[in-house]
């Protein structure tokens, strides 16, 4: 619809009663409402004629907005040019292709960076003309303006537009230019692009100067497109070695910090690096923009330093071994996936903004998003996550971004509440849609109040425990990055502990007695497996590695995240059709042939005797066209999930005594180990501590 009805206090909803006085109590929702005058089309809204907003099946209503001026797709590419000629061919044609995935009045510009940053002017038509900076010297947002003469705003995006402005075109600066006037020659300065020239010395790393690059890229949209849409798309291969920002000296005999050197506070540029691409961040956020940093390096590139860019902004963090491969080139390739409507599958320049009944206030938020600092009644003192606030900004949106918002229930023991009465819970999200539509999604629930003394049996029955063990898994990891490790897994079992105190059965002195119910059945293992994932444990894992992981937790949906958690185990065999089973070592049996899914890799194990009819040749004799099959089986099961996730995971094909089977006996139960191995059982040798010692918190099947 053209609008919506939006009331200050609460948007129009299935939960709210008609018809509406002036002001009044909703009593089922406990918010005060007021009654403004209704828009044209809801003059004739009654009780037999509702709207949308007011039927129970429509809980979520998405408004299209159609006045108002239109923001352009903006894409920023920060190109690193210290790559070995490979990479960079390889770079230079996965850009070339994302152009023509690129709608026609899209604005795009090009900054490259080495020892020096070049910020390329598009506009000149026949010759290539660039702005070069030096990279070890920082410049403020007005300095970098003055230099690229963007002193005076290029595009006034705020003001007011003449009628129909879906047929003006948008204004562009001469740094960022519409794909259908450039397109040929930007494909020909990209495939022109040359390593940097600056020699380097034998055992010396390249003088990358990311952390300026970056801050020019976000003073030119700052100068140009404030308050819009933007992606800022970063590519480098190594870790920044000169400059604000960087990471790590020139010397390869220095490496680059561990988590040992950061836990001996010896990591020399770590806080000043942060600190510095925390400002970025900030800027980069309160304009709108968002932050993509796509790392392909066999050593670590400095993510590290570099994830509040994209934690904050809402943007992509994708990490590779080399920008040659399949990995990386198909990931880039489905950011620029579209719909059934050809629209890409992304948002920009979202605000949430979330609204409650008085029982509730709320505590945080843990996601991709930053604070805008809007207090209110709603707003609880103690915080959980990005907390103090009702509103939130997310400036990069796709299909699996989802955030996690914690409430705090504030008079259930001072004030009874009512018998009957619901506690309801609004979310407002407005966003910028890729079709450069302005839109505004209104999500409204209401659930019933249970009394935790007399009614736990309710509670018991309506808990959500796979929504449960994510959000505490959020919680963890969040508190995981200020926290000792140690420390955190404490506070998880204390939790855990309190839970099974509360919910389950068991005579006391008796641990074999411990039963939960079905609905807290799932939980425990959730924070078994919570407990030894890299979220957690960063032991075997670089700092970079753990930020990438921990990045992409804390912003995929329920279902994404449980496989992070507790990775899925499909087994394969002539018995029957594939079916899951325990992630366990009791799972890995000689006549099978087991799919694991973690969510950053996909592995295929072939059992000992699988493995041995396979090189013996079995699967090309005709009579045995079965074990054929069963060979195909988890490959096209793997192509599938290969195909439909982003960022696209690592593909293992491995089996038993190979190299790689380390991926799968690192995720499993060990519970057959050295100490207790039996017959078709595959050794497990990390660790004797398996779940036998998590029985008193296990359900009745444990």
């Amino acid at each position: 619809s053209e609008t919506g009805f939006l009331c200050t206090r609460l948007d129009l909803n299935s939960e709210i009663c008609l018809p509406l006085p002036p002001k009044c109590w909703d009593q089922r929702l406990n918010v005060l409402l007021s009654s403004p005058q209704f828009p044209p089309a809801y003059a004739g809204i009654s009780e037999v004629n509702q709207p949308a907003e007011l039927m129970p099946q429509f809980s979520t209503i998405e408004y299209m907005i159609q006045r108002g001026a239109r923001s352009p797709l903006i894409f920023l590419y920060v190109v690193d040019t210290c790559l070995e000629e490979d990479d960079l061919q390889a770079l230079k044609e996965s850009l070339q292709m994302s152009l023509s995935l690129l709608p026609p009045d899209a604005l795009v510009g090009l900054i490259t960076f080495g020892r020096m940053v070049q910020v390329h002017e598009l506009s000149c038509e026949g010759i290539s003309k660039s702005y070069v900076f030096r990279g070890t010297k920082d410049l403020t947002a007005k300095q970098i303006q003055e230099m690229l003469g963007l002193t005076k705003s290029a595009m006034p995006v705020q003001q007011a537009r003449p009628a129909q402005p879906q047929e003006q075109p948008f204004v562009s600066s001469r740094f960022l230019q519409p794909i259908h006037k450039i397109d040929m020659n930007l494909t020909d300065l990209l495939g022109e692009l040359q390593r940097d020239p600056w020699p380097v010395t034998q055992g010396k790393r390249p003088l990358r100067s990311t952390g300026v690059a970056l801050s020019i890229a976000v003073g030119l949209l700052e100068g140009t497109f404030p308050n819009t849409g933007a992606r800022i798309m970063l590519f480098t291969g190594g870790p920044p070695t000169q400059g604000p920002g960087m990471v790590v000296g020139d010397e390869l005999k220095t490496p680059i910090r561990s988590w040992h050197d950061i836990e001996k506070d010896n990591a020399r540029f770590m806080k000043k690096a942060t600190k510095h691409y925390e400002m970025l961040a900030n800027r980069t956020a309160t304009n709108g923009h968002c932050i993509d940093i796509y790392a392909c390096a066999l050593d670590q590139t400095g993510l590290l330093e570099m994830k509040c860019c994209p934690n904050l902004t809402g943007g992509h963090m994708v990490m590779g071994d080399s920008f040659n491969t399949s990995l990386f080139k198909q990931t880039f390739q489905r950011i620029f996936s579209k719909d059934f409507n050809g629209d890409f599958r992304m948002a920009f320049g979202a605000t949430l903004d979330v609204k409650t009944s008085r029982e509730l206030k709320i505590a945080g938020a843990i996601g991709p998003c930053v604070s805008l600092n809007v207090k209110g009644p709603c707003v609880s003192e103690n915080e959980l996550g990005v907390g103090g606030t009702s509103q939130w900004k997310i400036c990069g949106l796709d299909p699996s971004s989802t955030l996690g918002i914690y409430f705090e229930v504030v008079n259930q023991h001072n004030a009874p509440v009512p018998q009957g009465s619901r506690g309801a819970i609004q979310f407002v999200t407005q966003y910028q849609h890729s079709s450069t539509q302005k839109r505004i999604r209104v999500t409204t629930i209401a659930r019933n109040w249970a009394d935790a003394q007399s009614q736990l049996r309710h509670i018991e029955a309506a808990f959500d425990q796979e929504a449960a063990a994510v959000l505490m898994a959020r919680l963890g990891v969040f508190r995981a990055e200020s926290e000792e490790g140690p420390d955190v897994l404490r506070w998880l079992d204390r939790q855990l502990i309190r839970l099974c105190q509360k919910f389950g059965q068991y005579n006391k002195e008796d641990p074999t007695s411990f039963r939960l119910s079905d609905s807290f059945s799932l939980y425990p293992q959730f924070m078994f497996h919570l407990r030894r994932s890299p979220f957690l444990q960063v032991f075997n894992n670089s700092p970079d590695e753990s930020s990438y992981y921990r990045h992409h937790f804390a912003r995929q949906d329920l279902t994404q995240s449980l496989i992070m958690i507790q990775p899925i185990l499909y087994s394969y065999s002539f018995h029957g059709p594939p079916e899951p089973v325990l992630l366990d070592s009791s799972s890995i049996l000689a006549d099978r042939i087991l799919l694991m899914d973690t969510f950053f890799q996909i592995v295929i194990y072939l059992g000992e005797t699988i493995a041995q009819w396979r090189k013996a040749g079995y699967q090309d004799m005709p009579e045995y066209e079965n074990f054929k099959h069963l060979l195909q089986a988890p490959l096209d099961d793997a192509q599938e999930i290969l195909q439909a996730r982003f960022p696209m995971p690592r593909y293992i094909n491995t089996e038993h005594g190979g190299s790689q089977a380390r991926f799968l006996l690192s995720k499993v139960n060990p519970s057959q180990t050295h100490n207790n191995l039996y017959a078709w059982g595959q050794v497990s040798l990390v660790g004797d501590l398996g779940r036998r010692h998590w029985t008193c918190f296990g359900s009745g099947t444990e």
